[in-house]
């Protein structure tokens, strides 16, 4: 082997080497050029008036969202009527409109009823911390994606935050028998529309920033909308001194978070994954928060706005049972998907309720024990 032979050699190694290293160094520095490129943005908007707690909780899962991608990924949350108003959410998210927002599925309910079933109704006697449960682990998931594609939604939902069961309402005198309620023009929202038209209402379904200033100029009697946080900051006790509480109307709901399906087709894996994780952490999340400021709200309407609470009469929360039964009959008749939907929740409801009455001991001894019928707490 000759001298020349042996430095080309020592040069096509090197020359090898040096790519090699290049190319290696490229590979590595890949990341942070898509990185370079910059976070990806999306647009949403809620169903919710910027001063409702509603809307509190949509900014609370897209910080932590945000966060939780380091930046990376960047929500930016509108309150309702910035781009579409409050009922226009799923159109506008679908056709790009908007790149994700924040609401409930019965809010849909013009578009296919089944979707409603996870909102207003009795649940079967689950509450909505168990209609989740039925959703993530007894088919409801699947379900609900069979119903996007059967409108043409192009969409990806996530529900989320299991709610309290909802006031009857908000009325001019509290109602004692299921007749009161008939002729009232009265506000709400899926399923509940129907069960109280055959209550005998008048029903109109507003979204939650329109309902007080309807109360207000007397285009409704009557109306019910969520929580103790949204109604007084909603401005119901301006309106009202008279709320109803419990009903089966809307006794397990829960929250909807929507995106874009073709911009959530085109996000990373991880980010997919980041944002599976913070529905469920958000989800515990506001459940807890809801404790902490619909108790304090509670109190405060009692107190500083006067308002009178009245438990609903069982005769009331009896016929919402049986009307509700008769409404869903008729809905499974006309609608396969929507009877499809009802008997898989009634499946999961009968073992889960069961297992619950069964187990969990009812808290309401305990209550009286400690802070006693009079409402003068024990001392120790």
């Amino acid at each position: 082997m000759t001298r020349r032979t042996q430095i080309g050699g020592k040069t096509s190694r090197r020359r090898f080497l040096s790519g090699a290293a290049m190319a290696g160094a490229a590979m590595v520095a890949a990341p942070s050029v898509v990185k370079a490129q910059g976070p990806v943005s999306m647009r949403w908007q809620s169903t919710w008036p910027s001063k409702d707690i509603f809307h509190e909780f949509a900014q609370d899962f897209a910080k932590k969202v945000n966060d939780m991608t380091g930046g990376d990924l960047r929500i930016e949350v509108l309150p309702a009527g910035a781009v579409v108003p409050a009922f226009g959410l799923l159109d506008a998210v679908s056709q790009g409109t908007l790149d994700g927002g924040h609401g409930v599925m019965v809010y849909h309910y013009g578009k296919q009823t089944a979707l409603a079933l996870w909102g207003s109704g009795p649940g079967f006697a689950m509450d909505a911390n168990m209609l989740l449960a039925w959703h993530k682990y007894g088919g409801g998931r699947e379900l609900l994606a069979k119903l996007y594609e059967s409108i043409g939604a192009n969409v990806v939902s996530f529900p989320y935050g299991p709610m309290p069961t909802q006031p009857l309402g908000w009325f001019k005198k509290p109602v004692a028998k299921p007749e009161d309620i008939q002729g009232l023009k009265f506000r709400t929202v899926g399923i509940s529309i129907d069960v109280f038209t055959a209550l005998g209402a008048a029903v109109n379904a507003l979204p939650g920033g329109e309902i007080v200033a309807a109360l207000d100029r007397g285009l409704i009697d009557a109306a019910e909308f969520n929580n103790a946080s949204s109604d007084r900051v909603l401005g119901f006790p301006d309106v009202s001194k008279i709320c109803m509480l419990q009903g089966y109307h809307q006794n397990a709901e829960t929250f909807e978070i929507l995106f874009n399906k073709g911009k959530f087709d085109g996000l990373p894996e991880a980010m997919k994954a980041i944002i599976a994780n913070a529905v469920e952490s958000a989800s515990a999340d506001m459940s807890w928060k809801a404790i902490d400021r619909y108790s304090t709200d509670y109190r405060e309407m009692q107190t500083a706005d006067s308002v009178k609470f009245y438990k609903t009469p069982d005769a009331i929360l009896k016929r919402q049972l049986e009307v509700y039964d008769e409404v869903v009959k008729k809905k499974s008749a006309e609608n396969p998907m929507f009877k499809e939907v009802l008997l898989s929740q009634l499946t999961f409801a009968e073992r889960a309720t069961r297992w619950e009455q069964d187990t969990v001991v009812n808290r309401r001894m305990a209550f009286d024990h400690y802070f006693g019928r009079d409402g003068v707490a024990k001392e120790f």
